[in-house]
């Protein structure tokens, strides 16, 4: 894999991820998961929506900056994921951490300078392809990156938010191998098409559920942003 994209991946990444538990959070208050053999469907709940479009436009994007394509490309790529974000939350999330990666990452791989130009708050999985694209990786390793991203931050929350074994919850992740791999070929293969084209599966429950964390979160303290 890219050192690009495993960088990126890295939970040690600076790009502010650790504040977010992909849904987990409202997740666990509800009583929906209280337990570890509960966490993988889960997982790979999230991994076949949410997380197979972003790792499309992973995919997307680091196709995208590998052929440096003009500003224009850029704007369509984000307006398009905002199309598969119906909810707030989600969106705000998504440009949360999107911004902190690309505070982190413009330093190292300054070449996504057009893309920041016209997208300051880009989406996380747009950003992380284009800075897999830029570091020279593959659209398939950007979309692996995005893929482990949403199955791990997550099984982190996990770990914080009820004390599950930390071993046991990442022998659930590494047990996901087969259905990451799968998505990043899927992902993959979409790479090269136009935005409107790129994968639209939908999670309407993971939706609702960060709706009702932001009001909650501003009603009461919470461990995560999302």
């Amino acid at each position: 894999m890219d050192v690009t994209a495993l960088l990126l991946a890295d939970s040690r990444f600076p790009g502010g991820g650790h504040v977010h538990s992909g849904g987990l959070e409202e997740v666990v208050a509800r009583g929906l998961v209280t337990a570890e053999e509960e966490l993988p469907a889960f997982l790979h709940g999230r991994l076949w929506t949410v997380g197979l479009v972003g790792a499309a436009f992973a995919a997307a994007a680091a196709h995208a900056a590998r052929r440096r394509v003009h500003s224009g490309h850029w704007v369509r790529l984000d307006a398009e994921f905002d199309a598969r974000t119906p909810s707030l939350a989600q969106r705000e999330a998504s440009r949360a951490q999107g911004r902190g990666t690309a505070r982190a990452g413009r330093i190292a791989w300054p070449a996504v300078g057009e893309l920041l130009a016209v997208t300051p708050r880009p989406h996380h999985p747009i950003i992380t392809g284009a800075l897999v694209g830029a570091g020279g990786g593959l659209p398939r390793e950007a979309a692996l990156a995005v893929a482990y991203l949403s199955v791990s931050g997550p099984a982190s929350a996990a770990v914080r938010l009820l004390g599950f074994d930390p071993l046991r919850v990442n022998a659930i992740v590494a047990r996901s191998a087969p259905a990451l791999e799968a998505v990043a070929d899927e992902a993959a293969a979409t790479a090269g098409a136009e935005p409107a084209e790129l994968p639209a599966s939908s999670a309407p429950a993971l939706d609702l559920l960060a709706e009702a964390h932001l009001r909650h979160h501003k009603e009461e303290v919470r461990l995560f942003a999302s």
